[in-house]
This record gives C-alpha cells, sequence and structure tokens, in this order.
C-alpha cells in the first residue's frame, strides 16, 4: 500500500472513530439544535475528506471505490470520485482549507461544509451525514466562478440550447420538404418495367348545322289567304286592308331546344 492509500485509510478510520462518538453523544440528547461536541466532530469531516480527494491519484481511483464500497456508511465517497474527477481540472493545484466549517441541520441529518482554496479557484466543499452521524449521505463540489466565467457559461449553454432547436426545426422542414418527391419516386418505383397504355380519347362529335335554303312561299295562294284571314281575325280589321308581301318559314331549332 502506497502513501497515498495510507492516508486514506488513515481519514477513513478518523472518521469511523468520530462517527462511534457523535453516536454516542447524539443517543443522550434529544434537542432538535445541534449539540456543542456533535457540532464539534462535525466540523473535523469536511477538511478529512477533502484531503483524501485531493491525495487521491488516478492510478489509485478503482482501489479506492473498491475499499469504499465495501463500508455502507462510506459508499457515498465512491460516487463522489466521479464528481471531484470533474471538476479538479477547473480548480488547479490545492493550496489550503479554510478553518471556519459552517455546520447546519438538514432534512433527515446534518451538513458541514468548508472553504477551499485553489491555485485557479476556490471551492466550497460540503458533506452531510444522517441524523444519528453513522452513515455519510452525500458529498458536493462547488467551485466559485467569477462573473465573467458565470456570464461565458449561461451565453454558452444558451447557444447550444438555441442551436440544438433551430437544427432540429430545419431537419424538419427539410424532412417535409421531400414528402413530395418521396411520392414520386415511389411512383416511379412501382411503374418500372409495366408498359403504358395508350391513352385512348373519346371521339367528339360535332353537330353540324345544316343550312336549308329559305323558301319564298308568297307565291301560294291558299296560304297567303288563310295567314290574311287569320291577322285579320286577331286583329279585328277588313281583310281587304291587309296586304302580303313575302312569308318565310322560321327555323325549328329553338322549337326542338324548348
Amino acid at each position: 500500500m502506497n502513501l497515498n492509500m495510507k492516508r486514506v485509510a488513515l481519514g477513513i478510520i478518523m472518521a469511523i472513530c468520530l462517527f462511534s462518538l457523535s453516536a454516542c453523544s447524539k443517543s443522550d440528547t434529544a434537542s432538535s439544535e445541534i449539540d456543542a461536541s456533535v457540532q464539534s466532530q462535525l466540523e473535523q469531516l469536511p477538511a478529512s475528506f477533502l484531503q483524501m480527494y485531493t491525495d487521491l491519484k488516478d492510478s489509485d481511483v478503482d482501489q479506492f471505490k473498491k475499499n469504499m464500497l465495501q463500508q455502507d456508511q462510506f459508499a457515498v465517497l465512491a460516487e463522489g470520485v466521479d464528481s471531484w474527477e470533474n471538476v479538479k481540472d477547473e480548480l488547479g493545484a490545492f493550496v489550503s482549507i479554510s478553518d471556519a466549517v459552517t455546520v447546519e441541520t438538514v432534512d433527515h441529518g446534518y451538513s458541514a461544509t468548508v472553504n477551499a482554496v485553489f491555485e485557479k479557484r476556490t471551492m466550497d466543499f460540503s458533506i452531510t451525514t444522517d441524523s444519528r452521524l453513522t452513515k455519510i449521505t452525500g458529498v458536493a463540489f462547488i467551485p466559485q466562478y467569477q462573473f465573467v466565467e458565470r456570464l461565458e457559461k449561461a451565453g454558452l449553454n444558451t447557444l447550444m440550447g438555441m442551436g440544438t432547436v433551430f437544427s432540429v426545426l430545419i431537419f424538419i422542414s427539410l424532412l417535409i420538404g421531400c414528402f413530395r418527391h418521396i411520392g414520386k419516386l415511389e411512383e416511379k418505383l412501382l411503374n418500372r418495367g409495366k408498359k403504358k397504355e395508350p391513352v385512348i380519347e373519346p371521339a367528339v362529335t360535332e353537330e353540324v348545322s345544316e343550312e336549308q335554303p329559305e323558301e319564298d312561299l308568297s307565291d301560294d295562294l291558299e296560304l297567303v289567304a288563310v295567314i290574311t284571314a287569320a291577322i285579320a281575325a286577331s286583329t279585328g280589321s277588313s281583310p281587304s286592308g291587309l296586304v302580303v308581301r313575302s312569308i318565310k318559314r322560321a327555323s325549328t331549332g329553338k322549337w326542338k331546344k324548348a
């Protein structure tokens, strides 16, 4: 076992001792306020566990996770390794840990937070335990970013979100535009190899109107007498006053249409 793993083991042993002492002191009080002895012991937890993470080498990560998962009260520390790996490059080298520790009551337990100074920026490290102080329920690494850095991250997230939305909309519009070509392509594939049948156009029958030559009926004396008598009877005048100059046969096309 190398030096770093010995430090990790020493930190775990110290935490177990603190938990055992805290559990005994907790059982003696039912007050909702944090007991002085409990608070004193909680103030020692963040620094010791943060030191374990900062001393942890990449080659020891797998063994560290395996050791933590074997103990239920420290299993959450194995999950915290992934969070530490994500932020350690943004922090840089470890410099120091503040002596001031903030201890608070949270849902079903306690929270202890300490501020640590790194080469690139500061970070708040928080550790939570259950109400009996027998199990670690969570660890959190919270880097402190400057205003310009936060603004850059917010702008980048906004651009990524808007870019994703517009990319999806453009893809959908292109897909919809291809639908008309898909139908033509499908019809073309279905008709491939089939002979085109000639299209028979219906014959258009044209009605040819035959114009009949006009016939002059004014020489028909009987017809002239009948027409003259009919006109005289309808108008009440004398037949002698009427003179028929010409008689033409009317077209029968309008009567047929009626």
